[in-house]
This record gives structure tokens, C-alpha cells and sequence, in this order.
């Protein structure tokens, strides 16, 4: 096709003008007409005072030179900061979850679907706000019989034509305004779907960090009580052998030693367990990790914890503030199922011209056009349209529902995290005493069994119990830590406070 086919006349150009003026026109009035359905209306923030049932301490319970016994307040209508986890100061820490911010892959998955989502309000508006617009252009060669016409013979010759040509759907009744509405509601969901993504990633591994390093403190416990019940047994193995105690005592030690080595093997396994999963949420293998090892008495408690005001928390928690965006694309829906009931308008227009050589086709009579308009209001379709309309409500009082569940179990975390700070604060206190008072009981016991004066059953029962008191007292302080990041992200993690995206990549993504 020749060069002039593809650059259309200033005659043409001049139709296209005119006719892309009205066009604006139409889509000027269309915005500004009203939009079917119900206008959203963001939900009002529970009116409650507090948290729990009953009013919570404001000072925790400490236990003195203890890892993790660090007095903490709790400071009401606080703000979050964004990188709360660095208030444990552990730079380990910091790092880990550094890296996994840059790697794992489930929140760059969750960034992609992020992506997708606003690539589709933006397809969405260029679909629904603006007219389509094609140029389009062909060249035939036909043949016709004379016959028709009485004559003998045939006749051969071209047919060329180009055009343009434009389509509007008027938006009287505001189906695309909400159809893009929905849209950008969509987007929103998976904004916040990030955010969770983000605050769920940092306080795994702050719990993951917190479990290894619980892990370890019980595997050194349980490796020195082994010591002690080895060397114990070694001594009743030695009065076997004079005579002065029976076969049972130096059998139910060993028993004692065989289940330690048991538990020994246990935290040894889980503590693996632990550590591939840290190496996983950093976007690595096992294999090829360098994951630094974590220990109770390099962790810092946090000894301020802010707690917001439960009227904020519908605006902090990602997964609430999704919620709310769902209801607010179910409710656009609506308003696009009751537009689809009402009339349509849809305007159409060509300019172009038909020749029978290419030399002609831009000439003053190859000229061709036509306008159209069309209204077209569904009368019976089967009840497909009242169907539709009424599942979009429906689906919107779905998505009512699921906000409240939300909202509620987001109160309900909260509440479980400053109960569980409150009992978690006595508990280590008590274990600390338990783990001290039992050692001491245990050491009096067994001088008392050497010298003749206990038996053998006192200082096995002792030997039991101290082990299980040095087991809890280790869980105890392992769950202050857990349970401190637990209000972190209950509260929303202070995602609001962050400087630059949830995902920030440490390479270039590749290029499709």
C-alpha cells in the first residue's frame, strides 16, 4: 500500500476533529451525570473505650536479672514506629529481616499482584471514560460476471478503502464510573494485602528468631541437667558395686539420663526446623543461608509499648483496611448491576473514503462517513439482569459481614496480646523462683542422699522436678518476647509510618 493510504487528507483530518470534539462532549456530560447505586459510606469506628473486659496494668510485673524480666509500661494513644523490631536491639535481627524484605518471595508475589491490580484500573478508565478509536485500511481485487447484466464476459478490478472509526457508550447512568470505582476498590485490597504480607513476614521472623533462640537456652538446660544425671548415675553405678544401693536406683537413673537424651534430640531437631525457617522467610535454601544464631540474652525487652486508641485500629490493621476496601468494590458492583437495568446509549461514527484506484482514494469524491446513535433498554432477558443486580447485593452484604468478623477478631488479638503480657510478666516471675528454689532443693537433697539421709526416690522425684522447672522457666521468657511482638502486629505494626514501598527489591527485576 502506497505511502498516501497511511496519511489520511486535511479533508479527513478535518472530519476527525470535529467529530473527536463531540466525543469529549458526550464524555463531559457523562461524568457529571449521577451514578446508579448506593454511594459508598466508610463504616464508623466501634465505639468502645478499651480492649478487654477489664482494665489492663499499665506496669508489667519484672523479674529481676533475668533475660527478658525487664520491666515494661505500656503507654496508651501511642504510635507505632515503622521498623518496631529494631526496639529489640539486636542487630542480627535487623538484618535478617532486612534481607528478607528484599527477597522473600511471597511479598513479591504480593507486590506482582499489586501491579496487576492497578494495571487494571487504568484499563478499566481507557475502556470505560474514553471512546475507542481504530484506523483501519484494505485493498481488494474482485471479479464480476457481465451475466447479470445480459453482457458476455467478466469484469476484474480493485476495491481500496481506509476509515476511522470511533464508539462511545455514553455513561448516562454511571455503570463505568463504578465498574472503574470497583476497580480501584480492588487495587486497594491488594495494597493492603501487601501491608499484611509485609507485617506478617516481619513478625514471623521475630517470632522465629525468638523460638530459635528459646530453642537453644532449653537445649543448653537440658544438656547440663544430662551432665549432672550422667555424673549422678556414674556415682550410683560406684555404690552398686559396694553394696550400698540396689540394682532399681542405678536402672531408674539411667532411665532418667535416657529420656534426657530423648528431649536433648528433640530440641536439637526442632531448633534445625527453626533455623530453615528463618533461611526460607529471607528468600534462601536452608543450604546456602548465613543466618547468625540467636540467644535470649542478646535480645533487648522493649520496655515502652505503645497502644493505640481502639478507635484507630479500623486504620491501622492492613487486613481491616482491606476489608473495608472489598466493601467498598462489592457496593460499586451494585451500582453497576442497576445500571445495566436501565437504558443504553451507545454512539458510533466513520470517516473514511472508497476508491477504485489508490490514486483516488483521498480525493473530494471518495469521501465517505456516517454517524449513529442507539438507545437500547432491556425489557425481558429472563430475569438475568434483577438475578445479577440482587447477587450484587447479596455479595455486598457478604462483604459486611466479613468487615465485622474482621474488625472483631482484630479487637479480640489485641486483647489476647495485653492479657497474655500481663500473666506472661507473673509467669516469668514465678518460674524464675521455681527454677532457683528447685535447683537449690535438688543440690540439698542429693548432698543429703551421699551422706545417708535421703533416699534415692527423693533425689530422683527432685531431679524431675527441677528439670521441668528450668524447661518453663526458659518457655516463660521466650514468651515475653513472642508476646511483645504479638501487640506489635496486632496493633498494624505502624506500617503508616513507613518510608517507601512494603517491597523494595536489592536487584533490578528483570526485564519481559
Amino acid at each position: 500500500m502506497s505511502e498516501s493510504i497511511l496519511s489520511p487528507s486535511p479533508c479527513i483530518q478535518r472530519r476527525v476533529y470535529l467529530a473527536q470534539r463531540a466525543f469529549v462532549a458526550l464524555l463531559a456530560a457523562s461524568l457529571v451525570a449521577c451514578a446508579a447505586g448506593p454511594d459508598f459510606k466508610q463504616p464508623d469506628a466501634p465505639k468502645v473505650a478499651r480492649f478487654t473486659e477489664k482494665p489492663t496494668a499499665t506496669t508489667l510485673a519484672t523479674a529481676p536479672n533475668v533475660a527478658g524480666g525487664t520491666e515494661q509500661q505500656i503507654i496508651p494513644d501511642t504510635d507505632i514506629p515503622a521498623e518496631w523490631w529494631t526496639l529489640f536491639k539486636s542487630p542480627q535481627l535487623d538484618k535478617l529481616i532486612k534481607t528478607a524484605l528484599e527477597q522473600n518471595p511471597n511479598l513479591a508475589a504480593a507486590d506482582a499482584a499489586l501491579r496487576v491490580a492497578q494495571e487494571n484500573v487504568n484499563a478499566q478508565i481507557g475502556g470505560q471514560y474514553f471512546p475507542s478509536i481504530g484506523l483501519g485500511g484494505n485493498a481488494t481485487r474482485q471479479q464480476q460476471s457481465l451475466a447479470t447484466f445480459g453482457l458476455p464476459g467478466q469484469n476484474i478490478y480493485n476495491v481500496y478503502n481506509t476509515s476511522i472509526n470511533l464508539g462511545y457508550r455514553v455513561d448516562v447512568f454511571g455503570a463505568a464510573r463504578r465498574a472503574v470505582e470497583s476497580a480501584r476498590a480492588q487495587a486497594e485490597i491488594s495494597q493492603f494485602q501487601l501491608e499484611g504480607a509485609y507485617l506478617a513476614l516481619t513478625a514471623n521472623i521475630v517470632t522465629a528468631a525468638v523460638r530459635e533462640a528459646a530453642l537453644r537456652a532449653q537445649y543448653a538446660a537440658t544438656s547440663e541437667i544430662l551432665k549432672a544425671q550422667q555424673n549422678f548415675a556414674d556415682v550410683t553405678e560406684r555404690q552398686l558395686a559396694i553394696g550400698t544401693v540396689s540394682r532399681v536406683d542405678l536402672t531408674s537413673q539411667q532411665t532418667l539420663v535416657a529420656n534426657s537424651q530423648v528431649d536433648l534430640l528433640t530440641y536439637e531437631r526442632n531448633l534445625a526446623f527453626a533455623r530453615n525457617q528463618l533461611a526460607v522467610y529471607t528468600g534462601a535454601f536452608p543450604s546456602n543461608a548465613q543466618i547468625a544464631e540467636f540467644e535470649l540474652a542478646n535480645l533487648h525487652l522493649p520496655d515502652k509499648l505503645p497502644l493505640s486508641l481502639p478507635s484507630n485500629l479500623v486504620r491501622q490493621r492492613p487486613d481491616i483496611r482491606a476489608a473495608e476496601a472489598l466493601l467498598k468494590s462489592t457496593n460499586a458492583l451494585v451500582g453497576v448491576a442497576t445500571a445495566n437495568l436501565l437504558p443504553q446509549i451507545n454512539l458510533s461514527a466513520s470517516v473514511g473514503s472508497v476508491a477504485l484506484s489508490s490514486g483516488a482514494l483521498f480525493g473530494p469524491s471518495a469521501a465517505i462517513w456516517s454517524v449513529a446513535g442507539g438507545v437500547f433498554q432491556p425489557l425481558f432477558q429472563g430475569g438475568q439482569l434483577l438475578a445479577q443486580r440482587r447477587g450484587a447485593i447479596a455479595g455486598y452484604e457478604q462483604a459486611v459481614f466479613q468487615y465485622q468478623a474482621t474488625v472483631l477478631t482484630a479487637f479480640q488479638e489485641v486483647a489476647d496480646a495485653l492479657r497474655a503480657l500481663e500473666t506472661g510478666a507473673q509467669s516469668l516471675k514465678a518460674a524464675a523462683d521455681a527454677e532457683r528454689y528447685s535447683k537449690e532443693t535438688l543440690d540439698l537433697v542429693q548432698e543429703q542422699y551421699k551422706l545417708g539421709t535421703s533416699s534415692y526416690l527423693a533425689v530422683l522425684y527432685y531431679q524431675n522436678l527441677y528439670q521441668q522447672a528450668k524447661v518453663k522457666f526458659v518457655q516463660a521468657q521466650a514468651v515475653r518476647f513472642a508476646d511483645t511482638a504479638a501487640l506489635f502486629a496486632a496493633l498494624g505494626g505502624g506500617w503508616w509510618n513507613r518510608d517507601g514501598p512494603a517491597y523494595q527489591p536489592n536487584v533490578a527485576r528483570n526485564a519481559q
